[in-house]
């Protein structure tokens, strides 16, 4: 994108971070929470997550407390959401079909992940439509590498 808006489009206000990365063994199994993931092309080692478009899950710290207020929670853990990686201080919505630098790994961010209909057990009566625009991202791995909490995140 030329001129003016897509300059407006390149910039960021500042970097991320990934504050916390969850693996899934299995499909209905619950998480683990690691501080340090091998990317490989297929997605996380040690996730069950396929590879292509929806290698790897992404939600915004910040959506978080929404979707707590909108479930009438006081405060949801990002495990009960299922997401492998949790990134806050950079809008990810700004990155959609772009690329997101996480520690040596770059993603590309394809889509938003909408919320299963678990999210009405999880997170009570209601759950799933409080998840709608705030359920995250998917994404498919461009570059493999090693991701640490902590990490700076930043466009690719």
């Amino acid at each position: 994108m030329k001129g003016q808006l897509g300059e407006m489009m390149a910039r960021h206000a500042k970097a991320g971070r990934l504050d916390w990365v969850g693996l899934r063994a299995e499909r209905y199994a619950p998480l683990d929470i690691v501080e340090t993931a091998n990317v490989t092309e297929t997605g996380l080692v040690g996730d069950h997550g396929r590879a292509g478009q929806r290698a790897v899950t992404l939600i915004q710290a910040e959506h978080l407390p929404v979707i707590a207020a909108f479930s009438d929670n006081e405060k949801i853990m990002p495990e009960v959401l299922r997401r492998n990686l949790v990134v806050s201080g950079l809008n990810l919505l700004a990155l959609r079909k772009g690329f997101l630098r996480i520690g040596d790994a770059v993603l590309e961010i394809h889509g938003p992940c909408p919320p299963c209909s678990r999210m009405e057990n999880e997170l009570g009566p209601g759950g799933y439509n409080a998840m709608r625009g705030h359920g995250g991202w998917y994404a498919s791995v461009a570059t493999p590498g090693v991701i640490n909490v902590g990490d700076v995140v930043t466009p690719a």
